[in-house]
């Protein structure tokens, strides 16, 4: 995407041509969100396939595997969708990354707060469509569209309130060390020392708001790329776990088993499936 930002409808033709003939599972460059007005949506993301009527939001946040399918109930789908780069709203990128890990899907209730969600979005889409929009009005107006989603967020889920910024700016650097060094046989203190502080504060940090140890962050990041190369490359089992600082299959082997349930071979065969 070269723009900043895009917003669109997807209507029901628009859904019906999707569900003939939907994408294959994909990666962003840019934050997408979509808000569900009618219809349902088929999200494959996370390397697991959930199906979600409207009223409904979802949040992808940039380089995950997802593919979306909306579709019609009753004959109708009516879905906006937000798509941006990363630096449009700095200020707010990681906390989304923080509230929306793991659970990419919200079911909404069909009430006054999200109706004002898709008021909100028709008067960006009115912005956008000036001869020249003014971004910051765009950029504010998103920024509130996610306060307002948050809202509703915390009534249904008060135990998943993120803590001060401090402490979001502290992880949020931990994931960006994590992101260049996930392949390398590296743990806690390593990332603690970059940090400067101790692996006991890191891992507090990381267990309030995203309720896992460092140690499960590194394996969840190891995993999820074990997840892609297995489904998307041709490399063999051996070849991608040494990729990720694994130096035995077998080690590999049973740190997948135990965090998935499956098998690297078992996992593969069941994406090959679902996506054939």
């Amino acid at each position: 995407m070269n723009q900043l930002f895009q917003i669109f409808k997807v209507g029901s033709g628009d859904a019906a041509k999707i569900s003939a003939s939907p994408d294959e599972p994909h990666q962003h460059d840019y934050e997408e969100l979509v808000i569900g007005i009618e219809g349902q949506l088929e999200h494959f993301i996370d390397f697991k396939n959930t199906v979600l009527d409207a009223p409904l939001v979802s949040f992808v946040t940039k380089g995950k595997v997802h593919r979306a399918i909306p579709k019609l109930i009753n004959g109708k789908c009516d879905m906006w969708v937000l798509r941006f780069k990363s630096e449009f709203i700095p200020e707010i990128t990681f906390q989304l990354y923080a509230n929306y890990h793991n659970h990419a899907m919200l079911k909404m209730a069909d009430n006054y707060c999200f109706k004002r969600l898709t008021t909100i979005c028709e008067i960006i889409e009115g912005e956008m469509l000036q001869e020249n929009p003014d971004l910051s009005v765009v950029r504010h107006l998103l920024a509130a569209l996610f306060i307002m989603i948050e809202s509703e967020r915390n009534k249904t889920y008060p135990h998943e309130n993120s803590l001060n910024h401090s402490k979001n700016s502290t992880l949020q650097s931990f994931l960006q060390i994590l992101e260049e060094n996930y392949h390398r046989p590296v743990g806690v203190e390593f990332y603690a020392e970059k940090l400067f502080m101790s692996a006991r504060n890191l891992n507090l940090i990381c267990k309030n708001i995203l309720q896992q140890t460092v140690s499960e962050i590194i394996e969840t990041r190891k995993l999820n790329e074990a997840k892609n190369q297995l489904t998307y490359s041709e490399k063999n089992i051996s070849e991608i776990g040494f990729d990720l600082g694994y130096n035995e299959k077998a080690y590999f082997t049973n740190v997948f088993k135990k965090r998935t349930g499956q098998t690297p071979s078992e996992f593969r065969e069941e994406m090959k499936k679902l996506l054939s």
